[in-house]
C-alpha cells in the first residue's frame, strides 16, 4: 500500500511546507483540499473546514499550479487527488475541478453526492445523483481522471453498499468509491470485508481516520443522547488492523490517505503518528 494525506487535516500549514513534511515522514502522495475561503473566514483561527491554509483556491493560476506540482514531483510526492466539496448536479464546478486536477496530474477527484437530511425522499435524490453521474462519467472519461463517491454520513452514500448501488451502473474506469470507515462510525457501518468485496473493482481509494461515540446528555426519563467525536486512529471504534487485513484480503494495494481530525497532536506529530501507526498495523498483519 501507499500513503497519502488529505490536506484538510493540516490547516495551519501551507501546501509548500506540507510537501516537505510528507517527504520527511515517508509519505508517497497528497490529496489537495480544493475550496473557496471567503474573506471573513481568513481572519479566523486556522481550522479544518474554515480558514485552512492548506487549501487550493479555485482562483489558483496556472503558474502557481506548475510551481506546486513541480515541488511535489521534486520531493517524490504524487498528487493523488484534487478533493472539493461539490454539490451533486453542479456540472460547471465539477468540470472546473477536473481541469485543475488535470493540470496537477492528479488521478482522482471527489464528486458530489446528495445530502440526506429527511427533507427529500431518498429515491428522488438517487435519481438526481444518477443523472449527475451520467454526465460526470463522460467528463471523467474526457479528462482521464476517475471521479470518486465517498462513503460519507448525511449523504445518500453513507455505506459501502449504498455507494455501490449508486456507482454500479457506471464504468469503474471512470467512476469509483472512496471508502471511509471513519465516516461510517456516524452512520453506515457494515462488516468491512463484506463491503469491500461488494465494491470490488469500484474500490479506488481509502481514507484513514477514527471516531467514537460519546454520551452527551442523560435525561430524567433515562434516555441518553449520544454524539460522535473524532479520535486518534488507534483509539476509535474502527478496528483499523481489521480493516487493513480486509483490504489486503481483497487485493487492495492502492493509497490509504490520512485524515486525522482528532486535534490531539500537532500537525507534524499527527502526520508521523498516523503513518507510523498504519505501518505498524500492517507489519503485525504480515507477522500473523
Amino acid at each position: 500500500m501507499k500513503f497519502s494525506v488529505f490536506s484538510v487535516m493540516t490547516p495551519d500549514t501551507t501546501p509548500e511546507r506540507l510537501v516537505g513534511y510528507l517527504k520527511e515522514t515517508g509519505y508517497n502522495g497528497v490529496e489537495w483540499r480544493f475550496k473557496d475561503i471567503p474573506e471573513e473566514l481568513r481572519k479566523e483561527q486556522h481550522s479544518f473546514w474554515g480558514n485552512n491554509l492548506c487549501t487550493i483556491l479555485p482562483e489558483i493560476t496556472n503558474q502557481e499550479i506548475d510551481d506546486l506540482r513541480l515541488k511535489a514531483e521534486t520531493n517524490g510526492i504524487e498528487v493523488v487527488s484534487i478533493t472539493p466539496y461539490l454539490n451533486a448536479g453542479d456540472l460547471a464546478s465539477t468540470e472546473q475541478v477536473l481541469q485543475v486536477a488535470q493540470k496537477f496530474g492528479a488521478s482522482t477527484v471527489r464528486i458530489g453526492v446528495p445530502v440526506y437530511d429527511r427533507s427529500q425522499n431518498y429515491n428522488d435524490l438517487f435519481k438526481k445523483a444518477v443523472a449527475y453521474l451520467k454526465e460526470v462519467e463522460q467528463m471523467c472519461k474526457q479528462y482521464k481522471i476517475k471521479g470518486l463517491v465517498e462513503t460519507h454520513h448525511v449523504t445518500i452514500a453513507p455505506s459501502a453498499s449504498l455507494a455501490h448501488r449508486l456507482v454500479s451502473q457506471f464504468d469503474p474506469k471512470h467512476i469509483g468509491v472512496l471508502y471511509d470507515p471513519g465516516n461510517m462510525v456516524h452512520e453506515g457501518y457494515e462488516n468491512y470485508r463484506m463491503g469491500l468485496e461488494l465494491l470490488g473493482e469500484y474500490l479506488a481509494h481509502v481514507h484513514v481516520k477514527n471516531a467514537c461515540w460519546q454520551k452527551r446528555q442523560e435525561h430524567e426519563d433515562g434516555t441518553v443522547d449520544w454524539s460522535v467525536e473524532w479520535a486518534l486512529v488507534e483509539k476509535g471504534i474502527v478496528d483499523w488492523k481489521q480493516v487493513l487485513h480486509d483490504l489486503k484480503a481483497v487485493g487492495y494495494d492502492g493509497y490509504v490517505g490520512m485524515e486525522d481530525f482528532s486535534r490531539v497532536l500537532s500537525t507534524k506529530e499527527s502526520l508521523k503518528h498516523n503513518i507510523d501507526t498504519v505501518k505498524r498495523l500492517l507489519a503485525e498483519i504480515e507477522l500473523g
